[in-house]
């Protein structure tokens, strides 16, 4: 698939197509109708292959948000933290759509995943500075299985 920002039919579904994109949250809902209604990439079907722009647009979307929330807590702005988390959630959501990825699935999936995280004694293991840490009975989410499982999409070959 070529990089340019013009090439992204046939991979994006229209603003009038009965289609939702992947996710079934209120937000994965949000994000697509803004995708649709500002003709950005709105895919069903799971692919890493979005182009070089597409990449870049995105990471660059996601740091820059992280930047604003590191500048927001680091002068304890609580506004300014709520802010830039929700775009950080909004832009994570946008670039799932962009990579045909079903989110919600892929966060039940990750959370399934957490909460194996246990130690032996039923109580959480953690590091020093708090970080939950990989008890003996931790399972890796199993995301390619998630990946797999969701729908194709003939547009999105």
């Amino acid at each position: 698939m070529a990089s340019s920002s013009a090439s992204i039919a046939p991979e994006r579904v229209s603003a009038d197509d009965p289609r939702d994109p992947v996710g079934s949250s209120r937000i994965a809902g949000q994000v697509g109708e803004f995708h649709r209604s500002y003709e950005l990439p709105v895919r069903t079907s799971p692919t890493a292959a979005v182009g070089d722009q597409q990449t870049a647009l995105r990471l660059a979307l996601i740091e820059e948000e992280v930047g604003e929330l590191r500048e927001a807590a680091e002068r304890g702005d609580l506004i300014g933290v709520a802010d830039a988390l929700a775009d950080i959630v909004y832009v994570a959501y946008g670039t799932a759509h962009v990579y045909g990825i079903d989110l919600d699935a892929v966060l039940d999936e990750v959370h399934a995943s957490n909460m194996t995280k246990l130690g032996v004694d039923g109580r959480p293991v953690r590091r020093a500075d708090g970080k939950v840490l990989k008890g003996p009975g931790y399972r890796a989410p199993d995301v390619k299985a998630v990946l797999a499982a969701q729908p194709r999409d003939t547009l999105d070959t």
